[in-house]
């Protein structure tokens, strides 16, 4: 496998990760979604993506990467880098879904005792939801590391100025945003080339 610095990091992450949003809720078979975190593992992939909302139905992913990590990976908590996020639609309720500070505070609670992990490698908001202030936020991931729950901090799917408004509010507090996190798919690429030819 090869390894990457992330940004300007010390944290070194391997050049495919493996994300957990599908194939590996409550629905999907828990063998194969063993064995596939476990190959991943093996091949040098220490890097696991999960979010709350992954499944189905949400939460379930985290479960099942929780179970693999308990009985497979117990001994190596120190070489895997787990991220997760919060944001999207979780659970029903005015308070399960958005970019606010009580759905991130909570979101994170859950997913820890979800995943049985003490803290996570980095902890994302998902996306901007076009209402919560983008200060709320980003106090809500600094706390977030002081508290010891999340090592690093990281956003997805903001727009540029909203974006470059949670940079500076996190380097202000020492805080630095490590991965700003977008889609970006072959597939996408593919599609784009042959619509330009």
């Amino acid at each position: 496998m090869i390894y990457k610095y992330c940004g300007h990091s010390g944290i070194q992450l391997p050049v495919f990760s493996l994300g957990l949003w599908h194939n590996f809720g409550e629905v999907d078979d828990y063998g194969m979604a063993r064995q596939m975190i476990l190959h991943a593992f093996d091949e040098g992939i220490c890097h696991f993506d999960l979010a709350n909302n992954y499944g189905p139905p949400p939460g379930s992913a985290e479960i099942t990467f929780g179970k693999v990590l308990k009985e497979d990976l117990k001994g190596h908590r120190d070489e895997l880098f787990i991220s997760n996020k919060a944001g999207h639609d979780m659970w029903q309720g005015v308070y399960g879904t958005g970019s606010s500070r009580k759905n991130l505070m909570a979101s994170c609670d859950q997913s820890l005792k979800r995943t049985g992990l003490e803290y996570f490698d980095v902890f994302y908001s998902h996306r901007y939801d076009g209402v919560t202030p983008v200060e709320e936020t980003m106090q809500a991931l600094i706390d977030m590391v002081r508290q010891g729950k999340a090592l690093y901090v990281g956003i997805s799917k903001y727009p540029a100025k909203e974006q470059q408004q949670a940079y500076d509010i996190l380097k202000a507090a020492n805080v630095p945003c490590l991965i700003s996190q977008y889609r970006c798919s072959m597939f996408d690429l593919k599609a784009k080339k042959t619509i330009s030819k």
